[in-house]
């Protein structure tokens, strides 16, 4: 396991950017749905589009592959020599934040970073010449307010899709008739990398998770990602709302399940302890494996 380093708001650190493009070289930076729809905007195309160009990992993922090698690692798509990133003011949370890391305990946002020596200084020494800034005032530079916003309206998103496969399983006949099939197919679909659950989840499913028709606010991803949740939900209800027989509940559980391990990749969330603590909270419900 990776050894992390805690931060805390008031932590002191050699922050300010020597501009070098360091970190446009081999790094892996996650979007969620309006962090696609804001960098597509930038570029003036649809989401659909720059994620055909620009993503990977099942489209969750900006592709470094570009033309540019520095240290033996390859340009993010988006950065130009000279330049820098071609999208700057649009860059996902990942970027503004990079290289400090965020994760979410016991409902609060932490902060830290890889290791014990603060990752700039293998890639860019020369920051230890420049203004050093508390964690607070780096991300007030950076204006991450709005992405980790997002970033938790989606986490919020991924637990109410979860809830739609624990629907399908217990509040139907599905559980009481003694179905073992259903949480191990949760459980199968835990172990699978994004791309693989992709293209196992129905293509019109994943346009609504990755390209839901709403329009794009780069100022409000709370107007953004409220109606995106509730597309979702209609089309569930729509879908499944009438559902008895035993076989369609549990494809329709599985299918929910999936879904919700798909966006919440997309937030950095780890696909296998999420389905293996559903499958707990399940059981102690009454689900059987």
């Amino acid at each position: 396991m990776n050894q992390i380093t805690k931060l805390s708001p008031d932590d002191v650190l050699p922050l300010t950017c020597s501009r070098a493009g360091s970190c446009c070289f081999g790094n892996q930076v996650l979007l969620n749905p309006w962090e696609l729809a804001v960098m597509a905007d930038a570029k003036k195309m649809t989401a659909r589009e720059f994620n055909q160009l620009y993503c990977e990992f099942g489209g969750i993922r900006l592709r470094f592959d570009g033309d540019l090698i520095s240290n033996h690692k390859k340009a993010c798509r988006q950065y130009v020599e000279g330049k820098g990133c071609s999208i700057y003011e649009a860059r996902p949370l990942a970027c503004r934040l990079f290289p400090i890391g965020r994760y979410i305990q016991n409902e609060e946002a932490n902060y830290m970073f890889k290791g014990k020596q603060f990752p700039c200084l293998a890639e860019c020494p020369e920051v230890t010449n420049l203004p050093t800034l508390t964690v607070s005032e780096y991300l007030a530079g950076q204006k991450t307010a709005l992405f980790e916003e997002a970033q938790d309206a989606y986490l919020e998103m991924v637990q109410n899709i979860a809830e739609i496969a624990f629907e399908l399983l217990l509040d139907t006949e599905l559980a009481s008739s003694g179905d073992t099939k259903t949480l191990a197919m949760w459980r199968d679909a835990g172990k699978k990398s994004p791309d693989i659950l992709r293209n196992e989840i129905p293509q019109d499913w994943v346009d609504l998770i990755l390209f839901p028709e709403v329009e794009v606010n780069k100022e409000d991803p709370m107007a953004f990602i409220t109606l995106h949740h509730d597309l979702f939900q209609q089309k569930a209800q729509e879908r499944f709302g009438g559902l008895e027989n035993i076989n369609e509940l549990r494809d329709a559980s599985a299918l929910m399940l999936r879904s919700a391990l798909f966006l919440a990749s997309s937030i950095g969330a780890d696909p296998k302890g999420l389905a293996e603590v559903w499958i707990a909270e399940a059981k102690n419900h009454g689900a059987k494996v």
